[in-house]
């Protein structure tokens, strides 16, 4: 069992993001099955992500652990959900979704910069995303910028094929990290490993330009102070129907309580 040590919480309350290896490394062939899964029977929110000029396929897919059944078995692991609590410091973990990322061989596509903070509609400090690789990554890595989810203002949540901003509010314009010198962390990692990020924290992938596909899972989860907050339109995820109010707690029986 990956017991999450006092250093890396540090680390993840400092900088936002950190590494633990091996996290998911017990689930690695139930989660691929699930992705195949996942492929062969899209959810109402996947995309391919088609963008003139690219190459490559670059599927995404979220909300689809309810209908997934290895997907189902892995947000319940007892290892994970404490590592979720430790590093968030919070007494409680609660389910907010899941998300497949999958670049095949030669797919040219970057995931833009962006925070998943301002596409959701919750609010609250202690908030998590695991984003765990289902091959070995050494090109097409996750790439996190220590600090962002600090910063005093959001940025503006973009749609990723258009670059069009999701919605209207008070937001950064997206920064160019490389250009602009920001400490950007990123790992060459096993399937298994696991990148943990607040969801400030700004963060983007380079494209697959190897000859072996890059499939990843994420995990997004929240703690004790995760609230509702209304956003200036339709989050991402939306979530259409959910009935709830600012400031209340995520409704548990569709964000169940993890511990």
């Amino acid at each position: 069992m990956t017991v999450v040590a006092a250093q890396e919480a540090q680390t993840y309350r400092a900088d936002g993001v950190v590494l633990i290896r091996g996290l998911f490394a017990p689930h690695v062939e139930t989660l691929r099955a699930g992705v195949e899964r996942n492929m062969a029977d899209p959810g109402p929110y996947a995309s391919t992500n088609d963008r003139a000029g690219e190459t490559g396929l670059f599927f995404d897919d979220y909300c689809n652990w309810q209908r997934i059944p290895e997907f189902q078995e892995v947000v319940r692991d007892a290892a994970v959900i404490d590592a979720a609590a430790t590093l968030m410091g919070s007494k409680s973990v609660q389910l907010f979704h899941d998300h497949v990322l999958v670049k095949e061989p030669g797919t040219s596509m970057a995931t833009p910069w962006h925070q998943d903070a301002p596409y959701y509609f919750v609010q609250g400090q202690q908030t998590i995303s695991f984003w765990s690789p289902l091959d070995p990554v050494r090109k097409a890595t996750l790439r996190c910028v220590a600090g962002s989810h600090l910063w005093p203002k959001d940025v503006v949540p973009t749609r990723w094929v258009s670059e069009t901003a999701f919605f209207e509010g008070d937001y950064i314009p997206v920064p160019d990290p490389d250009a602009e010198g920001m400490r950007i962390v990123e790992f060459k990692m096993e399937p298994g490993d696991a990148v943990a990020f607040h969801y400030r924290t700004l963060h983007g992938a380079r494209g697959n330009t190897a000859r072996t596909r890059r499939r990843a899972f994420s995990l997004r989860l929240v703690g004790d102070d995760a609230r509702y907050v209304t956003r200036p339109g339709p989050t991402s995820p939306p979530f259409p129907g959910h009935d709830m109010i600012e400031g209340q707690r995520l409704r548990e029986d569709w964000f169940p309580i993890l511990r």
